[in-house]
């Protein structure tokens, strides 16, 4: 905090009056007020003129004043930081780009909106109208401090985005600048790891053993949430996946599911095989079909997707609060891993999971006929 008041400005006499930090408040016989920034080279005073008190508040002229001290440590001449500069794009600026320039690679929708919204919440206040050359660590340990302990996983998330963002502006600007906001050999001398304050907390799964006597409940409801339930537990598939499925990636006659690579997590098509009841959840859902829009199979009252909630619900209601969506993939896994014989590569594929490069460069099944098998043998384990 510095000496000098906002509210005295205008009714100091006349002289120089320090606030701290070489900030000094220059008072004239005329009355006019303005800023001075006062240090040394090599001994030797030297006195910076930083502006009218009209034209730079006692907050703003602070600001400067820490500014040009570390531009002093860094070796750089403070008079820089009051040359006439081009317009600055700010860390807002870049982050908006960098959004742009992903928003084409993100398979999620959904993404880019994430991006703005952490970064709007927990970031833009503290560094949003900064140039990115002017980021210090002191600014991202005020970002992170809040929410270290207490949010961990979203800290985490904000503080990869605004490396990433940092780096994009470092590349634009062609500076040449260790980044505040990585982790290894910055901060991680600060925090500890992610890991060990908050541990990976799993999608609360529905034991194998229960999901007979759930599904039995769910087949006598007529929602088009519970429909869809049904169907992401009968092809283990994700949430979204089902949520989005269209009429055009069915084949009914063929008994065939195919997930285009734009909507698949792995980023690669995959056709799943349909058992009797998916073909029955199809011919039922079918009779509404012209009452939903963009051809979606599982809809709203108002012809949209389905919302992550109204599924959730959908399932919490007739099976217990801390059940998930996603855990029914992990109830899938489990029950094949027991139950069955088949092959882990047959079971990782019908889940949709990516394989090593390596040996997805060799191979070019999908395993179809065995994820058939598999897939009939789940339906008739979930129907006994």
């Amino acid at each position: 905090m510095g000496k000098l008041q906002a509210v005295k400005i205008k009714t100091l006499p006349p002289g120089s009056h320090s606030d701290g930090n070489c900030l000094y408040l220059r008072v004239k016989d005329s009355g006019a007020r303005s800023w001075v920034f006062r240090y040394k080279v090599n001994g030797k005073p030297v006195e910076l003129g930083m502006g009218s008190v009209s034209v730079r508040t006692l907050s703003e002229a602070r600001d400067l004043a820490v500014d040009m001290k570390r531009a002093i440590a860094s070796g750089s001449n403070p008079k820089n930081l009051l040359a006439p500069k081009q317009q600055t794009k700010t860390f807002a600026d870049y982050a908006l780009e960098l959004i742009e320039s992903k928003r084409a690679g993100w398979r999620n929708t959904k993404h880019a909106q994430q991006w703005v919204n952490t970064l709007q919440e927990y970031v833009f206040p503290f560094i949003g109208k900064k140039p990115v050359q002017e980021i210090y660590l002191e600014d991202i340990k005020r970002i992170l401090k809040p929410i270290w302990y207490d949010k961990t996983e979203t800290a985490s998330r904000v503080r990869m985005r605004v490396e990433a963002v940092l780096d994009f502006g470092y590349l634009h600007e062609s500076i040449d600048k260790a980044n505040p906001a990585r982790w290894r050999g910055c901060l991680d001398h600060v925090y500890p790891s992610p890991k060990k304050t908050q541990p990976v907390e799993h999608f609360e799964a529905i034991s194998y053993n229960r999901l007979p006597e759930i599904m039995a409940i769910l087949r006598a409801k007529t929602s088009m949430s519970a429909y869809c339930v049904r169907w992401i537990a009968l092809t283990a598939c994700r949430s979204n996946e089902a949520r989005e499925m269209v009429w055009d990636e069915i084949d009914i006659n063929n008994a065939i599911w195919t997930i285009p690579a734009n909507r698949i997590k792995a980023g690669r098509e995959h056709r799943v095989p349909l058992s009797q009841e998916c073909i029955e959840i199809l011919e039922k859902v079918k009779t509404f079909k012209l009452l939903s829009k963009n051809g979606l199979v599982f809809f709203n009252q108002y012809g949209d997707a389905l919302s992550d909630v109204a599924i959730s619900k959908a399932l919490k209601s007739i099976s217990y609060k801390e059940a998930t969506i996603h855990g029914l993939r992990s109830s899938f896994r489990d029950w094949a891993a027991e139950k069955t014989q088949y092959p882990s590569e047959v079971c990782e594929q019908a889940l949709a999971h990516a394989i090593g490069a390596v040996e997805g460069a060799y191979r070019r099944s999908d395993l179809f006929n065995k994820r058939q098998k598999l897939m009939n043998d789940w339906s008739d384990y979930l129907n006994k």
